[in-house]
């Protein structure tokens, strides 16, 4: 029964990266029409309403936050959802997916660095290992760097975005870590105000677009299946599997997202960059492991 259990929780988590890896072919569909900023603050207002019914039953924790967790809670929300999801909107409208994923990838090598100043968690000899396979693996994918395609605003938003998904990262565990309240009441609350800032940025740089059905469609499907249904499923999975298990499955996104983006992107990667991808996959993945083997 419990081994059941365990690989019913695997399979559920496995479904959730490819919520997560499939939202990015969707994001790349619908920026051909919705402005990225509005885009998102659509996207994540509208997962933060499908989240109200379960903050609701949470109400009396809601009440319990002191002035400093909201504090908490806003800056976590403008750094996460403000910056880190509002940049990659922005990213994937001048970049490519299968790059832009394999530079996102380098989160875990970010956040070890500054686990060194902030955290004073020394790397271990396999971290350090795990950080030279995920270089390598950049420099062989980008390797000829005159062939390198997309423009250099691109790159320079997908740098942006992974110091604010790698200070999102230290952030977070540092809120969990307190445990201040129920993880749906972090997620939703961090959602909604960060989801207020894109909507307020988006609205006032690029302004309100009309959507279509088809439009409205993927961000309704964005929001309520990958968002709001993913995030609670993937909170789900944690109470059964390890950090570890966790870390691995995680860890096959940058794999999931490159064949969802040659199949309906038309993104193409030759076998030398197929090989930077994995160095890459797996030298984060040693990264993330070690650093949860140690917290």
């Amino acid at each position: 029964m419990m081994q059941s259990k365990h690989i019913r929780s695997i399979l559920e988590a496995l479904l959730v990266t490819f919520l997560w890896s499939t939202s990015w072919v969707l994001i790349k569909k619908g920026l051909t029409e919705i402005p990225a900023l509005p885009f998102a603050g659509i996207r994540y207002g509208m997962a933060f309403v499908a989240l109200l019914p379960g903050l609701w039953r949470h109400r009396e924790e809601v009440r319990r936050l002191s002035g400093p967790d909201w504090i908490w809670l806003s800056v976590l929300g403008v750094v996460f959802y403000a910056v880190t999801q509002g940049g990659q909107f922005l990213t994937l409208q001048h970049l490519e997916a299968i790059p832009f994923s394999l530079i996102l990838s380098f989160t875990p090598v970010l956040v070890a660095a500054a686990g060194i100043f902030l955290l004073k968690e020394r790397p271990r000899w396999l971290q350090w290992m795990g950080i030279g396979f995920v270089v390598a693996g950049a420099l062989v994918y980008f390797w000829p760097l005159a062939a390198i395609r997309g423009s250099a605003f691109g790159f320079a938003l997908a740098g942006i975005t992974v110091a604010a998904n790698g200070a999102s990262s230290l952030l977070g565990r540092s809120i969990n870590r307190r445990k201040m309240a129920h993880p749906l009441v972090v997620t939703a609350i961090s959602m909604g105000i960060g989801a207020a800032c894109l909507l307020a940025a988006g609205i006032g740089i690029q302004g309100l677009p009309t959507l279509s059905a088809a439009s409205w469609g993927i961000i309704g499907w964005l929001a309520v299946v990958n968002t709001a249904l993913a995030f609670t499923l993937w909170n789900h999975t944690l109470r059964s599997l390890s950090a570890t298990e966790s870390s691995v499955i995680n860890n096959t996104m940058l794999i999931q997202i490159s064949v969802l983006a040659w199949a309906f992107l038309g993104e193409t990667v030759a076998w030398v960059q197929i090989v930077g991808l994995v160095l890459v996959a797996g030298g984060s993945l040693v990264v993330q492991l070690r650093r949860r083997t140690a917290a």
